[in-house]
């Protein structure tokens, strides 16, 4: 059985596709009201995570995992009590994709980079 969040998701997928053609990143996350999550590299291996999930700014560390070159995890709380955590792999420096579990129960797939 479907969540609805995973409801959601597909609904806005679908809606997005039929009006333009295409459902691109950056208009599924103006749907879902979701803020594209930022890092700020500190060049070594950490990074300052932040991303505005359903009106409130969580933020937190992201972190390449120990003894492996292109694994990371990343995890943010908001100020209410929300929190999240992600886990992602680098297919280069600077792009990556992955998976973040936010605290409603709510599960999105993730890209890095550019």
């Amino acid at each position: 059985m479907m969540s609805l969040t995973e409801e959601n998701y597909l609904k806005a997928l679908f809606n997005l596709s039929n009006e333009s053609g295409e459902a691109n990143v950056q208009a599924l996350s103006r749907s879902l009201q979701i803020k594209m999550p930022t890092v700020t590299s500190m060049m070594n291996g950490k990074g300052r995570f932040q991303v505005t999930y359903r009106g409130e700014t969580l933020t937190g560390e992201a972190t390449r995992v120990s003894g492996e070159e292109r694994k990371g995890v990343a995890s943010a709380w908001g100020p209410n009590g929300s929190f999240m955590s992600c886990e992602y792999q680098m297919s280069s420096l600077v792009r990556g994709a992955g998976t973040c579990h936010f605290s409603d129960g709510a599960r999105y797939q993730v890209h890095v980079g550019n």
